[in-house]
């Protein structure tokens, strides 16, 4: 049966639109909340399309929970696959991180996993499968970790982001690392893969942006065609969290004319920056406060970097009339870089220390068989970055690869510190992007043992190989 996305989200009351209400962390007579990773069908385009799903028994994808609380869930795996799942962003015990053959093994068809920690700070996050490809059919879902002293005067809007494509994901990995009739000199996309753009990468080289043509680029299960309109008092003033659960594409965040007030990234809050546009790489997050003042609605747009392609939802009171809005921006967003990386700052940063160890870790790879890799060394013949309890360590990513990569350590959050060696105490976050020809320094303390993914954040990046692991044990 084909689900019509409407009767989706009238009778998932709490789905991605439904976190606007608070939804339970954990049941009311602290049983552990039940979520199960399953199967549904999905209508995208007018098309049947099977996909995967992250709910509660009442139907609510994913969950949210109040800070200072137990994370204490039971995840059933109802997929007929085997699957584990990453609470992105969380920094639980490293056998509860959800990463099969680091953390534990996946969780068979049928079986169930159990897990309980404590939530020590709030913040927009994420849960998604780490189990090969399931990432790609949208198995992830909203986690909201909400401090209620913070932004109660707020409503609060969950805007989720993914990309999808009628091609199983395997089906597209296959079709990366065996393209047909390669493009020349790297300066022109091959067929069924994104735009190459000259100008942006190494010198004499092209930056790809988007390796992968997808079919629909959707925001909370829906695109343009049929849009979530998520309803606001007038004059509302709104809480929108951000998530980009995309596999491999990068988005700007289009206001239009309007403008909103960056308050968070990653979870995890910066000094207010004001804008209208903001870049959002995959796996990063953004809330933003949202003041409509005199305006009946806002669209908000996600832009696929280096395109016109986009999606989002709109912001608008009961009475507003809402107009058709087109799925193709008038002009193509830019590809992302970090020009705001280098202007956010942490309203909380990392105590002022010096690095007890640097890591130097050079992004490597190339698109001819699509292999990435890290130090030269795909995972699985990768060394393992060693550190000990206790220490600042700093990790230095220096891009030699044509594509920019979205990295994320799991387990921690770090600061951005150092951007091509320029210094400063940028924001914490869990999930940076490098550009071509960039180097990004981020720092952390080394106070969860444990053996940690560190890896790319483009799923078809990591599946080829860019990935390791930072391991220290607890004494």
């Amino acid at each position: 049966m084909i689900v019509d996305r409407r009767q989706l989200l009238a009778g998932l009351a709490g789905t991605m639109a439904g976190l606007v209400a608070p939804a339970p962390g954990r049941a009311a007579d602290d049983r552990p909340v039940v979520l199960t990773a399953g199967r549904r069908t999905l209508e995208v385009n007018g098309r049947a399309a099977p996909v995967f799903r992250l709910t509660q028994p009442d139907g609510t994808a994913g969950l949210s929970a109040s800070v200072g609380t137990p994370f204490r869930v039971t995840l059933r795996n109802d997929t007929g696959a085997d699957t584990l799942i990453h609470w992105h962003g969380l920094m639980p015990p490293y056998r509860q991180d959800g990463v099969p053959g680091i953390s534990g093994p996946p969780i068979p068809p049928g079986g169930t996993a159990s897990y309980d920690f404590p939530l020590g700070f709030p913040g927009t996050f994420f849960m998604h499968s780490h189990q090969g490809l399931q990432e790609q059919a949208l198995l992830s879902a909203p986690l909201i970790v909400r401090d209620p002293s913070a932004h109660g005067d707020r409503q609060e809007v969950v805007l989720m982001l993914h990309d999808f494509s009628f091609r199983t994901p395997q089906e597209i990995l296959d079709g990366l690392r065996h393209p047909k009739g390669a493009a020349s000199a790297g300066m022109t996309a091959m067929p069924g893969m994104g735009q190459a753009h000259p100008g942006h990468g190494m010198a004499g080289m092209a930056m790809d942006l988007n390796d992968v043509a997808y079919d629909a680029f959707l925001a909370n299960d829906r695109t343009l065609a049929d849009p979530q309109v998520e309803r606001v008092e007038p004059s509302g003033r709104v809480l929108l969290r951000i998530i980009n659960a995309s596999a491999s594409s990068g988005f700007m965040i289009d206001l239009g004319p309007s403008t909103a007030t960056l308050v968070a990234v990653d979870g995890h809050p910066v000094r207010p920056v004001r804008g209208s546009a903001f870049p959002l790489a995959t796996a990063q997050r953004l809330d933003l406060a949202v003041d409509l003042g005199r305006q009946s609605m806002m669209p908000v747009f996600a832009t696929l970097e280096g395109a016109r392609a986009r999606t989002g939802l709109v912001l608008a009171t009961a009475k507003a009339r809402i107009a058709r809005l087109a799925d193709r921006a008038a002009s193509a967003a830019p590809p992302l870089g970090l020009g705001l990386e280098r202007a956010l700052r942490a309203a909380a940063p990392l105590a002022t220390r010096a690095a007890d160890r640097i890591h130097k870790v050079a992004l490597t790879g190339t698109m001819a068989g699509y292999v990435w890799s890290l130090d030269g060394k795909v995972y699985g013949e990768d060394r393992p970055l060693g550190v000990a309890r206790g220490e600042r360590v700093e990790l230095v990513m220096t891009n030699r690869t044509m594509m920019a990569h979205p990295m994320h350590l799991h387990g921690h959050m770090f600061q951005v510190v150092a951007i091509d060696g320029r210094r400063f105490a940028g924001a914490m976050r869990d999930t940076v992007l490098v550009p071509p020809n960039t180097s990004v320094t981020v720092a952390f303390d080394a106070d969860n043992p444990g053996h940690w993914a560190f890896h790319c954040h483009n799923l078809y990046h990591m599946e080829a190989g860019m990935m390791t692991t930072v391991r220290y044990e607890g004494t």
